[in-house]
């Protein structure tokens, strides 16, 4: 009892301190249910089942903790080479001087600030709903907290195939700054959208994407967390599959003290495909990650895929909670769940938890979880023909990550990743 007063004291002063944004009737009234919706969760805790082994007590605090913005003077800006739409954000505030034009062929594209303000817009049927739909069975306080608070983010609508990426790129500047985001993304039936995402956005950065496809629409995310070691950061990406539809996203995490990010995937149209994949890789006993993930397979002959691989060393710990949730009637599905760390010595830590709930008969669902060091006999081969140490154990990481890596379709964001990963394995030799 002592502690459930003690969360829903801390869950009244955060919200005692919140601010609901000024915006038209819509939005104001998806915010305040969302606000509700917090009320009635309560902040988490170290008692839900999905918190047991993160702890989220300076996500849930009042004020952010102090972290310093960290100058990655050493190499390019992610996806430079690149040529893509950038909308940038710096410190939560919109940047029009360093933004290109918002438009494009297929492409509508917005600021939440803005179109919130708007008494008829076609994001009221997607904003905050994706998200409230995503809080059952699993509870997501902090979402709900963002769609309720955050002050900015981006609109988009995709109504054909989009050539160029649009990339969302968040600095980092102010080592106070507490920033909430929400994007609201539409892809419309037989169109395609690539949205890409860099930068570490701020001391304490929440998160929310909601993506809704329509028939036979894709949609490719890739996202590269910053390198700064203090920030902390929450994310949820909350999607809705139709039918024949294709949804991807990649995360490759650097460094950070608290970085959870949870993906909600709901598939409800037949023969759709969900991805969901990552790389993190950590070093020292400040670095924690944690990917969360839900997969609900509600219609027929789906496929989903998650794969996520953490790399850990000095300490450093790695969580995956993933579930796959097929629904009576869902005959066909093919679930598909790995995650996988790399202990690269006897301090750093990996905990898994992988679910599988399968109320159908005709599937083919599987799950595995490893932990463990680099392969001596491996290292032996590389050695025995003449590669020096650290480069043979950089070969070996660059290996063991690379069936995540393939979950990206496009080869040049892929390598351009695979670069960035290379540089972090330099960085942190011996």
């Amino acid at each position: 009892m002592a502690l459930a007063n003690l969360k829903q004291e801390a869950t009244g002063t955060r919200l005692a301190a919140a601010v609901v944004p000024p915006g038209g009737v819509w939005a104001t009234q998806a915010r305040r249910a969302a606000l509700a919706r917090v009320a009635e969760m309560g902040l988490p805790g170290r008692r839900d089942e999905y918190w047991r082994f993160t702890n989220p007590e300076t996500l849930n605090a009042v004020q952010a903790p102090e972290a310093a913005a960290f100058d990655a003077g050493d190499e390019a800006p992610a996806f430079a080479d690149v040529a893509r739409l950038r909308v940038v954000f710096v410190d939560g505030v919109f940047d029009a001087a360093q933004s290109d034009d918002l438009s494009g062929e297929g492409l509508e594209i917005a600021r939440l600030a803005d179109v919130a303000q708007s008494d008829i817009h076609w994001a009221r049927d997607l904003f905050g709903v994706l998200e409230a739909g995503g809080q059952h069975p699993v509870p997501r306080p902090l979402a709900a907290l963002n769609t309720a608070t955050a002050t900015d983010g981006v609109v988009i609508r995709a109504t054909s195939v989009v050539e160029r990426p649009v990339e969302l790129v968040l600095q980092h500047r102010d080592a106070d700054s507490d920033v909430a985001l929400h994007h609201v993304i539409r892809v419309e039936d037989g169109a395609s959208l690539t949205l890409l995402e860099s930068g570490a956005g701020a001391a304490r950065l929440n998160t929310v994407a909601e993506v809704d496809l329509g028939h036979g629409a894709q949609f490719h995310h890739i996202r590269v967390q910053g390198r700064d070691h203090d920030r902390r950061a929450v994310t949820g990406l909350f999607a809705r599959i139709a039918e024949g539809a294709v949804f991807k996203s990649f995360t490759l995490t650097f460094n950070g003290r608290l970085t959870r990010n949870e993906v909600v995937m709901d598939i409800t149209g037949d023969d759709a495909n969900a991805h969901v994949a990552g790389v993190a890789l950590g070093d020292g006993r400040a670095f924690h990650h944690d990917d969360t993930v839900f997969v609900t397979h509600g219609a027929l002959a789906g496929e989903s895929r998650q794969v996520f691989k953490k790399v850990l060393r000095n300490g450093a710990t790695g969580v995956f909670q993933g579930k796959i949730l097929v629904r009576p009637g869902a005959q066909k599905t093919d679930g598909y769940q790995i995650s996988q760390s790399l202990l690269l010595d006897g301090d750093s830590t990996f905990i898994a938890k992988p679910e599988l709930e399968i109320w159908a008969d005709d599937v083919k669902c599987s799950h595995g979880s490893t932990s463990g060091a680099i392969d001596e006999q491996a290292l032996y081969y590389l050695r025995s023909r003449g590669v020096p140490l650290v480069e043979a154990q950089d070969l070996l990481v660059l290996a063991f990550v690379a069936e995540a890596l393939e979950e990206i379709a496009d080869e040049r964001l892929a390598d351009d990743l695979r670069g960035r990963l290379e540089g972090w394995l330099n960085r942190h030799r011996g």
